[in-house]
This record gives C-alpha cells, structure tokens and sequence, in this order.
C-alpha cells in the first residue's frame, strides 16, 4: 500500500472508526433489567480509562490531557490506557462488564449495543450542566437513548465533496457554494458527464473505493443517499419500507450509473494528483487535499435527491463504566476532558470538526469564514436517527444495539448496486434480513 492510502485508511480509521469490527457484536446478549449499577463514590481517588490508540498526534494530546488533569489535583488520579484500534471494540465486547474501566472510549455506532450489553451507565448526573449546554446538539444526538446520554465526543465527522475549481471552471461546471445552492442529482450527474467530456479516461470522480463498499465506509459515505431520498436504514425499528422504497431504489439507481465516471484510486492519490476533479469523502482529507492543490481546493455538500442534502455524523465519545464505584469521579475527569484547551488540543491533532460549541466558535477551520465552515453548518443542522426532515442535515446512524447488522446489510447491499446487481432487489433482500435479525432479537429494546 503507498503512502498516501496508508494515510487515508488510517485518517479513517481514527477519525471514524470505519474499519472497527462491528459486526462482531452483533452476537452479544444482553438487554435485560434497568440500568446498570453505575455508584457514584467519593469523587475522590484512582480511576481508570481506556481508549483507542490513534494517530500519534491524537495519543500526545490524550496522554497530555491526563497528565494535566492529574497534576492540577490531588483527589482524583486518571490511569489511562491505550489499546490498539483495531482491537479495541473486540476487547469492550469480550470484556465482562464488571472489568471494564470507570471510563472509556467507544466509537459512536458500537454505543447502544454497549448499553443493550449493560457495560455503560447514563452520564447525566455525573458530569457538569455546564458540559452537557457546551456539547453540540449532532454529538449529544449520537450519545442519547431515551432521554438519557450515554456519551459525549471530543469531535464529530462529516461528508462532502471535494473539488477541484481548475477542472470544474475548465468543464464549465457551475458547483454549490454552500447549503443552500447545493446539487440536486440530476446536476451532479450532469456535471460527471461535462467533466467526463474533458476528461482522457473518463474517470472524473472519487469515492474511495479502494477502501471497499461493504464496510462501514460503505455505510457512512453513502446512507446520506437513503436519507436524502426520503427513505431510512431503519423507521420504528423497521427496515422494509423505508431503505427499500421507491425513492431509494431510484436513488442508487442514480449512484450505480456513477460507475463509468469513477476512478479506482487504487494508489489514494487520484484527486491529489488532479486525475479527478471531484472526492467523494469527509474532513479527514483536508490537510492532504488543501496542501496539493492550495486555492484550488473546494468544498462541496453531497447531491440532493429530494429531501434535501444529507451528511453522515457521529464518531469516537467518552462514557462511564457502567460498574464503576466512583462516577463522580469519572464525570469530573470527563468536566475537564472536555473542555476547550482538550477539545481544541485533540481536534488541532486530527482536523475533526470539535464536538463542543465554544471549541468550534474558535476553531480555524470550522468556524464563520473557515474553509471548513460547511462541515459546521452541516452539523449545526442535527436530524437525530429518526426525524429526517428536509430541513436537517448531519444524520446519526440509527442508535440501536442491532445497528451491527443494519450497517452489515446496508454495505453489503450497496456494494451489490455498485457492482450492477437490481437495486430493488438488493435492496428488499438487506431490509428482510435487518427485518428478521430484529425481530429474533426483540427489536434490540433497551430497558
């Protein structure tokens, strides 16, 4: 693998988590009783936290935030560890629930299934009002069941397009300025077709294929074609219906006729190298895009298919163990964790959007004016999983402790449409499969 797909798989992996073995949990139990034993303790003493060993830049500003948080008291002492991110949901998931840490990290899809499994506990009354009004309105939509968070993020994730102005102005292309002039598909087609005319091979866009459809990459990049077409991966708990619909089965229709105009990008170089002229990707490929093509560089929603344009959200948060026997101590280090100096630390190391309103106020790259303003206005747009309105943008992955098999079916499907399978068909058969996963799982209820 060359250097730049080395840099795209492992942005990827940190900031999104799209290589974490979700599917694994999937086979765990669970989902019986109230709320797990979370004590609230003295405050006071040794609390333990795991977390997922990132980017190295990402581990310096964690293990700086702990070091700081311990030496500027002496009640509470953080003990952290780091476990590799490739094994880190595999080792939550195969952890009994009473080894798990006091806190700990989790990729934002693996949540509800960590709750179902009893091994995280509301943080409601352990960490501070003042925390909870800071969190951004999509992170705290990702953290929430019924009322009740489970976690917080340090930073959130988005989707758009990348474009190259010197290719696009050279085509001719007219391309969105924001959100509110954003391409409807037909437009975005149309464009492919005046890129392609200019183009040697043809191949005028990214979508990261190298990186695999049936994947979580699959999942996160193009569920916001469902839910711009009015449809959903999951409605009351129900696939058929809502991913099958007429809408979306037209919709990835459109997506599969793509295909001609997109370039494998086997070497992860195809927009930095000007081969295209439009990535479909997140905010992770901005300092690789920007540092190649300068001025050049801009920055595009994804088409609207009719309900209007739509982004993917949601990435690492922090939660409490749910048989800690020192909460207050846990929200404490969380208070601390999660403020500005942490936040902006944590996001300056890996270019996510911060997940709290002061830090992204104050953020070069997402704040008014920034060229990743749009990744902003999108998340300050939250659906939620459920009400996607034409009005909403950022879309949480539906918060449920079967969304292991939603995403495994979703991708799977979806990789069958890019590969020229029917997309009705592809799509009826993932939906029956999510339908009769949940229905031999009690609908995942939570207590």
């Amino acid at each position: 693998m060359n250097a730049g797909n080395r840099r795209l798989r492992h942005a990827a992996r940190t900031s999104l988590a799209l290589t974490l073995p979700l599917a694994a949990l999937a086979a765990c139990g669970g989902g019986s009783g109230t709320d797990a034993s979370a004590e609230a303790g003295t405050g006071k003493g040794t609390i333990s936290v795991w977390a997922h060993q990132g980017q190295k830049s990402e581990d310096a500003a964690l293990q700086k935030a702990v070091q700081s948080f311990n030496s500027s008291q002496d009640k509470i002492k953080v003990e952290l560890k780091l476990i590799p991110g490739n094994d880190y949901t595999k080792t939550i998931t195969a952890t009994d629930a009473s080894k798990l840490p006091d806190v700990m990290e989790f990729d934002g899809p693996t949540m509800a299934n960590f709750v179902y499994n009893k091994k995280l506990a509301p943080i409601d009354t352990y960490v501070s009002a003042k925390t909870m009004d800071n969190a951004a309105a999509a992170s705290k939509a990702q953290g929430e069941i019924d009322g009740k968070h489970y976690g917080l993020g340090m930073y959130d994730s988005g989707l758009g397009i990348y474009g190259n102005k010197k290719l696009l102005d050279a085509a001719g292309v007219k391309y969105p300025k924001g959100l509110s002039d954003d391409w409807t598909a037909e437009q975005f087609t149309a464009a492919l077709g005046a890129l392609k005319a200019k183009d040697p091979d043809g191949k005028v866009l990214d979508i990261q294929e190298a990186n695999g459809l049936s994947n979580e990459w699959g999942t996160y990049g193009f569920s916001p074609i469902v839910w711009s077409a009015g449809g959903a991966l999951l409605k009351d708990g129900k696939a058929e219906g809502a991913l099958d619909s007429p809408a979306v089965v037209s919709a990835l229709k459109t997506f599969q006729s793509w295909k001609p105009s997109v370039d494998p990008n086997t070497d992860g170089n195809a927009f930095a190298k000007g081969r295209v002229a439009l990535s479909w990707v997140g905010h992770w490929m901005y300092p690789a895009y920007s540092e190649a093509l300068g001025e050049d560089l801009v920055v595009l929603p994804l088409p609207d298919f009719g309900n209007g344009p739509k982004s993917g959200q949601g990435s690492w948060a922090w939660g409490i163990g749910a048989n800690t026997k020192n909460a207050k101590a846990a929200g404490a280090f969380l208070d601390t964790l999660l403020n500005d100096a942490n936040v902006t630390a944590m996001t300056t190391a890996n270019g996510a959007p911060p997940a709290t309103k002061s830090a992204l106020a104050q953020s070069t790259l997402y704040r008014e004016g920034g060229p990743l303003r749009l990744y902003a206005d999108q998340l300050a747009k939250p659906c939620g999983d459920s009400d996607i309105t034409e009005s909403c943008v950022a879309v949480t992955r539906p918060v449920t402790a079967g969304y292991p098999t939603v995403t495994a079916k979703f991708s799977e499907a979806l990789n069958s449409v890019y590969g020229g399978a029917d997309p009705k068909e592809a799509l009826a058969k993932a939906a029956r499969a999510i339908d009769q996963d949940f229905s031999d799982n009690a609908g995942y209820q939570i207590p």
